[in-house]
């Protein structure tokens, strides 16, 4: 583990390196805890020879299981068995942890959620994540929502120092850490997006410099030499049917504020959907990390949709319900994860269900009854070679990839090719 430690700190450095050098090269961190997206991920790395970074937030994974039911430990064998069984070398894995503070437990005290918040940092270090995310920007009961910069650097440098701990024996290596949250919390924006304001540059810089402070009043001077990004906003962001798309203009004075911080690159989250063109642009401008999640399952389910559609031309199945059916009825059964996120009538409500950007319907796929949809879907269709025309029909995304005799119709390879197409994006966006 010490070994793979070193390597995903030089692996961060490296990046920050090669943009002061004025080549453009980044990291894209795969955030999604669906088994089929990692195994793309996962395949796509063993394709291309590249590490792969997952990462998971503290409300899909924490000591007390999160909505995936996984601990930090947990979500870690996951993702290592799958790449066991793919062959995937573990030195090439880095897993993060992100958004991690109270969040999840925002509604009670300060000090009770940042204990809780303690404890939940230290289960990700001890399970060998390497890249940590603090963020202690939300507000607690009684609290502003918005707090002060210094208190936000002070909770997070105590995040930081019981991570550390973590990390001194011999099994959990040290981390890398990011900081700043100049993005909506874990689960996505849900308002306007017409206001959407890009980060300062004098705001980048106060917030590492307020976490230096912090992390030095701490005795925590070496482990913020360790800290190796900024998370902020470059003006790129998604709602349930909108999309706003990267300007580099707009950011070019937030780009050129990275000369004034040796080391450091910016995070950028939600770049979901940006054209490619624009991800190649973030990745120029020092946005080197780019957060990709509801992307992956957006496409997953597009797929799952599409094979749903075939299957009941080549093989119907008379008084049972559909994909889209079942998981129609498992959201209305359980509108937590997406009613206050829906806003308009039913009919509209039901459309952002099954197809808004952001994808609250990943929420369900782990749910008994929507696995066992897909799982009677896949079994019906079996292992057959898909007719082309209803590839081209109900999968039209996929059709070129297809026909040119890169992807077998095959369902699972279907499925594993939609997720492939965004990975794909993405590569090509971050190589050097």
């Amino acid at each position: 583990m010490s070994a793979a430690a070193t390597t995903a700190s030089e692996r961060f450095a490296a990046i920050a390196q090669r943009f002061a050098a004025g080549e453009a090269a980044g990291i894209c961190s795969v955030c999604s805890a669906h088994p089929l997206v990692i195994e793309a991920a996962l395949r796509h790395g063993l394709a291309h020879g590249t590490d792969v970074l997952i990462e998971a937030t503290c409300n899909q994974v924490n000591q007390d299981g999160g909505y995936t039911g996984m601990t930090p430990a947990d979500f870690r064998r996951f993702v290592e068995g799958i790449a066991a069984d793919l062959g995937f070398p573990l030195d090439r894995l880095v897993l993060g942890g992100d958004h991690l503070g109270p969040n999840p437990w925002k509604a009670l005290p300060a000090d009770e959620a940042m204990r809780k918040a303690e404890i939940m940092i230290e289960a990700f270090t001890e399970a060998g994540f390497t890249k940590l995310h603090l963020d202690t920007s939300m507000g607690c009961a009684g609290e502003p929502a918005a707090l002060a910069d210094e208190v936000v650097a002070e909770r997070a440098a105590r995040l930081a120092a019981r991570a550390e701990g973590a990390a001194r024996g011999e099994s959990s290596p040290l981390p890398v850490y990011v900081v700043g949250t100049e993005v909506p919390v874990p689960g996505g924006a849900f308002e306007a997006l017409d206001h959407l304001q890009i980060t300062t540059p004098d705001a980048a810089r106060r917030t590492i410099e307020v976490h230096r402070e912090a992390f030095a009043k701490a005795g925590l001077s070496e482990a913020f030499g360790r800290a190796v990004g900024a998370v902020v906003q470059p003006g790129v962001e998604f709602g349930n049917a909108e999309l706003v798309v990267y300007e580099p203009d707009k950011a070019r004075t937030l780009s050129a504020s990275l000369q004034d911080l040796p080391g450091f690159v910016f995070e950028a989250h939600s770049t979901d959907y940006q054209p490619a063109v624009a991800l190649r642009a973030l990745v120029r401008d020092g946005f080197a990390i780019l957060k990709v999640g509801p992307w992956l399952t957006f496409a997953l389910r597009e797929a799952l949709y599409g094979l749903s559609a075939i299957a009941d031309i080549l093989v119907p199945a008379k008084g049972e319900e559909t994909l889209p059916e079942t998981m129609e009825r498992v959201m209305l059964a359980a509108p937590g994860n997406w009613l206050k996120y829906y806003p308009g009538d039913e009919s509209e409500q039901r459309l952002q269900r099954h197809y808004s950007f952001s994808d609250r319907i990943r929420y369900y796929w782990p749910e008994p009854e929507a696995k066992a949809a897909v799982e009677r879907l896949l079994e019906r269709l079996g292992d057959r070679a898909l007719p082309l025309p209803l590839v081209s029909q109900h999968l039209g995304q996929l059709y070129p990839l297809v026909e040119a005799g890169e992807v077998e119709p095959r369902p699972r390879a279907l499925l594993l090719a939609s997720v492939t197409r965004v990975l794909d994006i993405y590569a090509e966006a971050i190589r050097p």
